[in-house]
């Protein structure tokens, strides 16, 4: 499940977060299964102008081999430069130190909901867009053929809060749901 970067009404810096659940992941011989990782964003302007700042967060329940693990991964260690974690990466010009903690975490794509909590740093809800008229949920998809992000995402209205140094509230933004399999050559299809 992600949320990506919403522009303030009249411009202005982009913020975003997006939080991920490893379902069956290793790296080498390390099991990854069941880790979650989440990140706050903030760039000055467009994101591929850089400038970027993150802050990231490890489940606590990873242990330190994992931690190293994700890592790498993350930071595009292991990866090609056109990969999603390098792409982005490649924007940022500051990176805060990791916080350790709890993430709870539930999504159901196909109803488009999903939500993710860490203590008091970030939280976000994710609920089906709605019909402004009649009020019934509205179904959206992105499809992007040859995405380096995801191939095909359900889209959602997102309220999102962020603490610690990139703070924000955002209520009724974009927000979208994913699965996807990524390789040190990017997106593995099925």
């Amino acid at each position: 499940m992600s949320l990506r970067i919403q522009r303030q009404a009249g411009g202005g810096p982009l913020r975003g977060l997006e939080c991920m659940r490893i379902d069956d992941g290793w790296f080498s011989d390390l099991r990854l299964d069941g880790l979650k990782v989440a990140a706050a964003y903030r760039w000055p302007g467009p994101v591929h102008e850089g400038g970027g700042v993150v802050q990231g967060f490890i489940d606590s329940d990873a242990n330190p081999a994992q931690v190293d693990a994700l890592g790498t991964i993350l930071g595009g260690g292991e990866q090609e430069p056109t990969t999603v974690f390098n792409i982005y990466g490649a924007t940022i010009a500051k990176e805060l130190p990791p916080i350790f903690a709890p993430i709870d975490f539930g999504s159901d794509i196909e109803a488009r909901t999903g939500w993710f909590r860490i203590e008091d740093q970030l939280a976000l809800e994710l609920e089906p867009i709605r019909n402004p008229v009649t009020g019934l949920a509205h179904r959206a998809r992105i499809v992007l053929l040859e995405g380096f992000e995801f191939r095909e995402a359900e889209v959602a209205s997102a309220t999102f809060t962020s603490g610690g140094e990139i703070r924000m509230h955002r209520q009724s933004r974009y927000g979208a749901l994913w699965n996807a399999a990524y390789g040190p050559h990017g997106i593995i299809d099925p």
